[in-house]
């Protein structure tokens, strides 16, 4: 079966890769990936794949899906098609996409009677908007077994996790008044800044792992005038949602005191949590001896590496979950780069696209007819994942 798979995916060379040239060529911000989305629909649905856009009242998410012929698990391979403003595919998620819609074409192909379901969730807004959070809280995982996705980097990595983080905006509204009547006015300028001193007093108080950055992206409007409105936007991160979720009390707390020590007013606006990812490390052992079957190495990812975040984590706290790495570039290149951009269409990229199809389809047919491997995936989601979701 491994076999017939991979030469499914070379006979669709030139349709996956042509998908990734089309949405790398055309990008599009979070949840304006209109265009992306017409083109994986058109080739899912050449193939046999009912498609569902809009989903979860998201216009540019979508789930594919192939006539089931028989009970078993459902498996989802994941889409990502948002670009970068200003800088295009510099994340390689016209990888993502092709290698996602690959995999199950290849699989839908290979296999007469699958026992279970293929699908694919299309899910946008990734780099900015979480639209795995909201594909989430809207039940679009709530019957699926089992995901899995492939992202570009710079190594062929398999189990590496993330943190947890967001986004929070604070302003503090005051009342203006000259500066050489202070005291009619409000000073929203003194609550921000006691705002920062008291966030940087509570840092000790945090655990290990926790990480708070932010600027001031408004603080008045001139030296002379006392300020009745002040900005700063921060990122939280923390190894667990859990964590997080206590970072954001914290700031919470600060805001309000800064606030009464002046009189000022604030608000506080948060995105969407991006949850901690995590692997499944017996679905990343297969997907690497499947890598090797494909003539390539993926390489256990190293813990010292510094972790960045995706909303993929939110899926793994509901079901096993993979979300391995394939190089298209050098450990010298850093992805949202323009470097990284190019590397996203260049020969190594296209040769990622089908790599990516084969071990992932390859991997999911796996899962389907090893039912001690999905007993083993399960339990170790279990034992390690399910404490998390409180």
């Amino acid at each position: 079966m491994h076999s017939q798979i991979r030469k499914i995916v070379e006979e669709l060379r030139s349709e996956l890769l042509g998908l990734s040239h089309s949405i790398h060529a055309d990008p599009e911000t979070a949840f304006e990936e209109h265009k992306a989305v017409a083109f994986q629909k058109e080739l899912l649905e050449k193939h046999g794949f009912k498609v569902e856009t809009p989903l979860c009242d998201l216009p540019t998410a979508y789930r594919a899906s192939f006539p089931r012929k028989k009970e078993g698990p459902v498996v989802a391979f994941i889409a990502e098609y948002d670009a970068l403003r200003d800088i295009g595919h510099a994340c390689g998620h016209n990888i993502i996409a092709s290698v996602a819609a690959g995999a199950a074409i290849a699989l839908s192909k290979a296999v007469a009677e699958l026992p279970g379901e293929i699908l694919v969730i299309g899910s946008p807004a990734e780099e900015s908007g979480g639209g795995k959070v909201l594909l989430v809280e809207r039940g679009a995982f709530r019957n699926v077994d089992f995901a899995m996705m492939i992202h570009p980097g710079t190594e062929n990595l398999y189990g590496r996790g993330g943190i947890a983080a967001t986004h929070v905006d604070v302003e503090f509204f005051g009342r203006a008044s000259h500066a050489v009547e202070p005291r009619k006015g409000i000073n929203a300028l003194t609550s921000m800044i006691e705002y920062f001193n008291s966030l940087n007093g509570l840092r000790q108080t945090w655990d290990k792992g926790h990480v708070l950055t932010g600027i001031i992206t408004n603080g008045g409007k001139a030296p002379n005038v006392v300020p009745d409105y002040t900005s700063a936007s921060f990122v939280p991160r923390s190894p667990t949602k859990q964590g997080l979720l206590l970072i954001l009390e914290d700031m919470e707390r600060a805001a309000r005191s800064a606030a009464m020590l002046t009189g000022a007013e604030y608000t506080m606006k948060y995105d969407v949590v991006y949850a901690e990812r995590h692997p499944n490390i017996v679905l990343g052992e297969r997907f690497r001896d499947n890598m090797v079957q494909l003539g390539e190495t993926a390489v256990f990812a190293d813990a010292r590496i510094p972790l960045g975040s995706s909303d993929i984590g939110n899926v793994s706290l509901e079901l096993p979950t993979i979300h391995e790495y394939i190089a298209i570039a050098d450990d010298s290149t850093t992805s949202h780069s323009d470097r990284f951009r190019e590397a996203a269409v260049s020969p190594r990229g296209d040769e990622a696209v089908l790599i990516g199809a084969k071990a992932l389809a390859m991997t999911a047919w796996d899962v389907f007819s090893d039912s001690e491997l999905r007993e083993k995936a399960i339990a170790e989601y279990r034992e390690k994942v399910l404490p998390f979701r409180s």
